[in-house]
C-alpha cells in the first residue's frame, strides 16, 4: 500500500503537478505527502480547495535547490518514501541537476515507483496495487549486499 508520497515540480512543471494532484485528491487524502518548497505551499493550497477539512498531511520540506531533493533523496534511502511524482523540467540545465540525478539514483536503486509525468503517475495511482494493503515494495537484494560487503 502506498502511504507516503514526495511530490516534487520543477517551476515550468509547477502546474500540470498541481493539476494532477487536483485529479487525484480523493486517492491522496489517505496519504502523507512530502513536497519540496513551493510546490508544497502549492499543492496544501489546492487540496485544501478541494478537500478541506480532509486535506492530508503535507510535510513541506526545503525548496528543491535549497536541499530539498537531498532530503527526499534521505528519505528513500531511510525507507520513508513509497512513490515519488517529480515532474521535471528537462529542457534546462538545472542548477542543483546532481541533486536531482541522486534522486533519481536512489529511486530506482529502492525500487519506488517513479512518475515523471502526468502518464505515468495516473498508471501508478490508478493501479490496483496502490491501495492494497498487502502490497510491500520489495527492496532488492543487492542493497543489503552492498551494506554487508567485505573489503
Amino acid at each position: 500500500m502506498i502511504r507516503n508520497i514526495a511530490l516534487v515540480a520543477h517551476d515550468a512543471r509547477k502546474t500540470e503537478l498541481v493539476s494532477w494532484v487536483r485529479f487525484n485528491a480523493g486517492s491522496l487524502k489517505s496519504c502523507k505527502l512530502f513536497c519540496t518548497g513551493t510546490t508544497g505551499r502549492l499543492i496544501e493550497d489546492a487540496l485544501k480547495e478541494e478537500l478541506g477539512d480532509q486535506c492530508p498531511e503535507i510535510t513541506k520540506l526545503l525548496s528543491g535547490p535549497l536541499g530539498g531533493d537531498a532530503q527526499i533523496s534521505a528519505m528513500i534511502a531511510e525507507y520513508k518514501v513509497d512513490m515519488l511524482v517529480f515532474f521535471c523540467d528537462n529542457l534546462i540545465m538545472q542548477g542543483h541537476q546532481n541533486d536531482v540525478m541522486g534522486l533519481v539514483r536512489l529511486a530506482s536503486l529502492y525500487n519506488v515507483p517513479f512518475a515523471t509525468n502526468r502518464s505515468t503517475a495516473d498508471f501508478i495511482i490508478s493501479s490496483p496495487l496502490f491501495h492494497d494493503p498487502s502490497y510491500e515494495r520489495i527492496i532488492p537484494a543487492c542493497i543489503e549486499s552492498y551494506k554487508n560487503r567485505k573489503l
